[in-house]
């Protein structure tokens, strides 16, 4: 009987070690995700960034002839006879059928 309740509050010991490994490494993991957390929103931004600026720097380049050309009113492309239009180019071919 002794030897059971022994058995049994060593099992009790072994599971509140347990218990405080996993806090710890559960305060620690948070503390990763917090900082890594960050660490992606601060790449997050700078891709945001970086995209914008590309974006400004392809709005800058002269367009090939060609492109000039097939592009509508605008300065942006036609778009097909399935795709929808944008509001104010479908505004745009409304009046046009209307005169």
């Amino acid at each position: 009987m002794i030897s059971e309740f022994q058995d049994l509050s060593d099992k009790i010991d072994r599971l509140a070690q347990l218990t405080q490994s996993l806090r710890a490494e559960n305060y620690l993991l948070r503390q990763a995700n917090t900082l890594l957390s960050a660490e992606n929103l601060a790449f997050k931004e700078r891709l945001f960034e970086a995209q914008r600026r590309v974006e400004a720097l392809l709005d800058e380049l002269p367009k090939p002839p060609g492109e000039a050309q097939a592009e509508g009113e605008g300065g942006q492309p036609e778009p097909g006879p399935d795709e929808p239009r944008p509001l104010h180019l479908a505004h745009a071919a409304r009046q046009q059928e209307q005169r």
